[in-house]
């Protein structure tokens, strides 16, 4: 009997825990009788009573799993660690406040069944906050045209990955890795269902500007050159631009050099101009070099505080 692993990352959702592990346990027993299944929730260091409340479902049901850790480690290594520990032939990964509909899952078992190792949900449509979505889409529409490799749009990470892609997350061994480029990079033949995003069921988002904006350099720096080549041109063409400025500036003072004041508003513009391309790029520069570091250190992923329900691990020596 093959198995189907649900990877739950989890921040701070006590409100949403209990009724979504109800959900998805209940839609696999219903509509996926055929498999046996485990649902694992990976917890990034919450602060309210989401850990009591798993706790409590793991003892009541061996088949739900638990990993804490130790801190928070961001929205991208924790599910990227989670979906190297499952033990199914296949995962499913989706959030735990229900803005990956539940009823997704069958969905995505049965394009597995058609030989797809890789379904994902594409997101056509969302009740969330209109601005937000319409920045979202611009955002992918422009990532999409500065990237090197393709970008797939309005994707946030769920979906079903097959054991043998899991295999293939294991060897990158990428200590800050972004799973939307690498499904893309990487990743095999793949389904796309589409479904409208609904609203969260309970609490309250936790991704604010600096986690957004986050997620955009980590995708700009990982599979765009565009940051390093707009640094090289605009500053070629300023200095560029400086240059002649100057020696028009020069020339016109040495014909009519009583009746030409330069006077100083041109030289403050022209240094405020340079100075503030600079800083930008400056920053630009930045963020590839914090990413570069990133990853020369080598951090661990993840760092375990305590995990359930897992089998002990099976000693090297036998």
């Amino acid at each position: 009997m093959k198995k189907i692993s649900v990877l739950i990352p989890c921040y701070n959702e006590e409100e949403n825990v209990e009724a979504i592990s109800q959900a998805v346990l209940e839609t696999l027993e219903r509509d996926l009788p055929r498999y046996d299944y485990e649902l694992v929730f990976i917890d990034n260091d919450s602060r309210d009573n989401t850990r009591p409340i798993l706790r409590r479902l793991c003892q009541e049901n061996p088949k739900i799993k638990a990993i804490f850790n130790a801190r928070n480690f961001g929205q991208f290594n924790s599910p990227y660690y989670g979906m190297l520990q499952v033990t199914g032939d296949c995962v499913i990964e989706m959030v735990a406040d229900f803005q990956d509909p539940v009823d997704m899952i069958p969905k995505y078992v049965k394009a597995w069944e058609e030989g797809y190792k890789i379904v994902i949900g594409i997101k056509t449509s969302s009740r969330e906050n209109p601005v937000m979505y319409w920045l979202r889409s611009c955002y992918y529409k422009l990532i999409k045209k500065l990237s090197d490799v393709e970008q797939i749009e309005h994707f946030t990470g769920s979906g079903l990955y097959d054991r043998d892609f899991i295999e293939v997350l294991r060897r990158l061994d990428d200590p800050t890795p972004f799973l939307r480029g690498i499904v893309a990079e990487l990743g095999y033949k793949r389904k796309e269902i589409p479904y409208e995003q609904p609203k969260r069921r309970a609490g309250k988002t936790h991704n604010n500007f600096y986690r957004l904006y986050d997620a955009a350099m980590l995708s700009v720096t990982s599979y765009t050159k565009v940051g390093l080549r707009l640094a090289t041109f605009v500053g070629g063409v300023s200095c560029f631009v400086s240059m002649v400025v100057a020696v028009v500036y020069l020339t016109m003072k040495l014909i009519w050099w009583d009746r030409f004041p330069a006077g100083m508003a041109p030289m403050l513009i022209g240094m405020l101009f340079l100075g503030s391309v600079q800083i930008f790029f400056i920053g630009m520069v930045g963020e590839y070099i914090l990413s570069i570091n990133q990853r020369i250190m080598r951090r661990p992923l993840v760092i375990e505080e305590e995990r359930l329900n897992f089998e002990p691990a099976a000693d090297p020596a036998e």
